[in-house]
């Protein structure tokens, strides 16, 4: 038996809870500052607010300013924040974490440079380790998986991804359960890449849904034929990233493919890209889901802000990313949808 200690009583954090506990480690899960009330109420009643089933048995509950007790004895740390959280955890929670001790990472982003770079998040939080002088192997998780499924225990396939395989071995014997299924990676960035890039291209898919909305109404049938066809030029445009991020292994674009499926038919991304689609613009879709944190917009704009300082070194071709840059016209210059279905089109000889 493994100590498993989640960092963050997010969603997805403490959906991993399940896993863990039912693999029959002991697991803590500890909120960060605006958790409160999440581990408030899991404490009170043994279920997160958000899930309609009860946290296994034995899963304790600590507040941020109890980390250090949490922390004893841990195996295994995930780190269970959103992107925005992300500069917290390396500032507040890496400087405080015992030596050795794996972190996997559930955030899923990408960070651009002023020079067109995109950094991962465990290559920023390598940085910060680097300037402590700390050894703390850092891994992360990416592929399709939703928390409320996860808690439904529905067949999971994911892929944890590091440096070392013989850490992501084991961490894949702390957390794999029959449901939970698990392959490992040293493509750290290709997988991290994969996974970060799907969400500006799931808006992208679910604005076409909100376009048929408004055409033919609230309640018509599903129209799939402009849904692949979306579908189709995002995997193209991702395919195209992964090499410029130089992804070790093509397996990684399966990864976030079928993360993509996964985004494109429930989360908050569809929502904010129907309401796009519908005719709203950015702010007026924040609005209506007032309260909802929406990764992809930073995502897609990080990302199209780095390809078009590449394709001013001659790095890229704007021509070969039509889409990401309409999706940034919308968030970014507030355009409405367009959807420049020609700039898909090409001959092939």
């Amino acid at each position: 038996m493994a100590k498993v200690v989640i960092i963050g009583a997010g969603m997805m954090g403490s959906a991993l809870a399940f896993p863990a506990r039912e693999n029959g480690n002991e697991v803590a899960l500890v909120g960060t500052p605006l958790d409160r009330e999440i581990i408030e109420t899991s404490r009170k009643t043994g279920r997160h607010p958000k899930f309609e089933k009860d946290f296994p048995a034995g899963v304790t509950y600590y507040q941020i300013e109890e980390v250090d007790r949490a922390l004893v004895g841990a195996d295994l740390i995930i780190g269970g924040v959103s992107s925005f959280g992300v500069e917290w955890f390396g500032d507040v929670v890496l400087p405080i974490l015992p030596e050795n001790v794996p972190v996997l990472t559930v955030t899923k982003g990408l960070m651009d440079t002023p020079d067109g770079k995109l950094l991962t998040y465990p290559a920023l939080w390598q940085a910060k380790l680097d300037k402590l002088g700390k050894k703390v192997p850092l891994t992360a998780v990416g592929g399709p998986c939703t928390s409320y499924e996860l808690v439904a225990h529905d067949q999971t396939h994911v892929t944890f991804c590091g440096n070392d395989m013989e850490i992501l071995r084991t961490l894949r014997g702390i957390m794999a359960t029959d449901y939970y299924h698990i392959s490992l990676s040293t493509d750290v960035v290709g997988v991290e890449s994969a996974v970060a890039l799907k969400n500006g291209y799931a808006l992208g898919i679910a604005l076409t849904i909100g376009i048929n909305q408004k055409d033919f109404g609230l309640d018509s049938p599903l129209h799939f034929n402009s849904q692949a066809g979306v579908f189709g030029q995002g995997m193209k445009e991702m395919y195209r990233l992964l090499q410029f991020q130089e992804a070790l292994t093509l397996d990684t674009l399966g990864v976030g493919i079928g993360d993509l499926y996964v985004t494109v038919y429930g989360g908050r991304t569809r929502l904010v890209g129907i309401l796009l689609g519908r005719g709203l613009n950015i702010d007026e879709a924040k609005a209506e889901l007032n309260g909802v944190t929406l990764e992809s917009l930073v995502v897609a704009e990080r990302v199209t802000r780095a390809v078009k300082k590449s394709a001013e070194r001659g790095v890229l071709d704007l021509k070969d990313f039509p889409l990401l840059c309409h999706i940034d016209e919308i968030i970014s210059e507030k355009k409405p949808v367009n959807m420049p279905w020609e700039a898909f089109t090409y001959e092939q000889f």
